[in-house]
């Protein structure tokens, strides 16, 4: 397995991202000190909906929500108050 400096990673991020995509499994140091290991994800780890949905049941949105405070909204605009 490969021991890269930060100061490498740092500057060739892009590409060792990629070989670490494909499986090229990667340790990064710092001061010659094992800091992270970097490897792949495996296959749906990550979809972007894990949090999706997670307050369901726990808040309620009014049904007016879009118009609320539309006048005091509109009164600013036009530069008057209540």
């Amino acid at each position: 397995m490969q021991t890269i400096n930060i100061h490498e990673a740092k500057t060739h991020l892009s590409r060792l991202v990629d070989e670490a995509a494909k499986g090229k499994v990667f340790i990064i140091a710092k001061s010659g000190k094992p800091m992270v290991k970097v490897l792949p994800l495996s296959d749906g780890a990550v979809t972007g909906t894990e949090r999706l949905g997670f307050m369901s049941g726990e808040i309620a949105v009014p049904e007016d929500f879009d118009s609320l405070g539309a006048t005091e909204i509109v009164m600013l605009f036009e530069g008057k108050s209540k």
